[in-house]
């Protein structure tokens, strides 16, 4: 793998001053309390309403989302309106599937490097249930033949051509979740994964247990103060995300059927992500900001990175990005204090762990001399992850990011990487340092 370099070791430094999410909100089979703009709006709104500067201060809005809904075109903007962000602040949202906002994080940290920007808001945000319940082809081309017929013949002829079978529905969620060029489903990716690293049905179900326990002991020691509280549209109040499973058990876990390779596979709704609502944002500065509001700085972005790979396989796509950044730093999994890699399916992370110390996956697939050591499990996803909080796919890049500032500086320790496998075949990584 050739070394690529490191804009942001040449640019201008980028700090992490503040951020907050919302709870993330598991779907429970109808649309959501709060729609994706919601979300965006009330945590926002938080967050900017404990700063020392003037929300038409900031200098771009920038916001990652997969599917905003029909009257939510370019999230940013609106969000940014309705924060009083000042008709003169320029917002944009990007898209790159679960990474959405990491890469929102990115091209705020691009902007302040170059000099650019001083003061950005970035964020992430997704309101997956309520994802589009969709028409056919058919049903359209119906519709547009009762729209055009001109008369009363040609209306019942057109009408004559309905057939029941144009009403089944299309699910706009499981069609997003399917990889349009492989035919494969996000959870039929990690089957394949599962098979070639491996991976037991019990060290999947075992990873989420964790993830579940791990995220219940953090609420027990107030670890997750990031999270703002929001509120429904009918009165409902949040102030915790609502996916975790305090009960959960290898044996409740055990008796979950096969979801996307029935009735052999390994890959159940216990150890995937959850379809889940939530946003989340991080305000980054320049020096000059930093001293101009006299903000305190948190962490600071180091490196970051994007990869491409086999569409089939995207679940490695944490490992595809995170070896530049290790190779460019002259780092070894030790020397990283705290792992952030997000939980699409437990079986994803594992084979990620395994690929990352596997000599000819190295040597093959990313041209090392020699694969990395073990990261140490006690320092990945220490407070849970996708499988227990969820997965709003273009908000987890940013909570990833903002959790791991928060443990680094709960713990006083220096180091973190936070990645992402990406739908589609693609990965991406961020280094940070904790500052004093």
């Amino acid at each position: 793998m050739a070394e690529k370099p490191n804009p942001l070791a040449t640019g201008k430094p980028v700090y992490v001053v503040d951020g907050c999410r919302t709870p993330f909100l598991r779907a429970a089979g109808k649309p959501g309390p709060l729609r994706a703009s919601d979300l965006a709006l009330q945590s926002g709104r938080a967050l900017l309403y404990r700063q020392p500067f003037r929300a038409a201060e900031i200098d771009q809005v920038i916001i990652g989302c997969v599917m905003p809904g029909p009257d939510e075109a370019n999230i940013a903007r609106i969000v940014a309106l309705r924060l009083g962000c000042g008709e003169q602040v320029p917002a944009w949202t990007v898209q790159r599937n679960c990474a959405s906002g990491m890469q929102a994080l990115d091209s705020a940290a691009q902007e302040i490097a170059s000099g650019r920007s001083d003061l950005i808001l970035a964020g992430g945000v997704e309101a997956m249930s309520h994802a589009p319940i969709l028409f056919d082809e058919s049903m359209v081309e119906w519709l547009s033949l009762i729209r055009t017929a001109r008369g009363p013949v040609a209306r019942l002829r057109a009408f004559s051509r309905f057939r029941p079978r144009f009403l089944k529905p299309v699910v706009g969620l499981l069609r997003g979740l399917t990889d349009p060029t492989t035919g494969l489903s996000m959870g039929q990716t990690a089957e394949i994964l599962a098979h070639q690293f491996a991976i037991s049905r019990e060290h999947m179900d075992m990873f989420a247990l964790r993830s579940h326990q791990r995220l219940a002991h953090a609420c027990e020691q107030g670890y997750l103060d990031e999270i703002e509280p929001v509120y429904g549209v009918d009165g409902s109040y949040f102030d915790s995300d609502t996916g975790l499973r305090g009960d959960s058990s290898m044996e409740k876990l055990a008796k979950l059927r096969p979801v996307f390779d029935a009735p052999f596979g390994k890959v159940t709704a216990g150890n995937s992500a959850q379809v889940t609502d939530g946003a989340a944002w991080l305000l980054l500065a320049s020096e000059d900001a930093v001293a101009k509001h006299d903000l305190q700085v948190l962490a600071q972005i180091k490196d970051s990175q994007w990869a491409g790979l086999d569409p089939g396989r995207m679940g490695l796509g944490p490992v595809y990005a995170t070896a530049p950044i290790m190779q460019r730093n002259n780092l070894d999994s030790g020397d990283v204090d705290f792992w952030e890699i997000n939980e699409a399916f437990a079986a994803q992370v594992q084979a990620c762990l395994a690929a990352w110390q596997d000599e000819e996956f190295c040597r093959v697939s990313l041209g090392l001399e020699k694969p990395f050591s073990a990261i140490d499990e006690q320092s990945l996803n220490v407070d849970g992850g996708g499988v227990s909080i969820g997965h709003p796919v273009g908000a987890s890049g940013v909570r990833i990011v903002l959790h791991l500032v928060k443990t680094l500086q709960r713990t006083g320790r220096q180091r973190g990487v936070a990645a992402l496998c990406i739908g589609g075949g693609q990965g991406g990584a961020m280094l940070l340092d904790r500052m004093e």
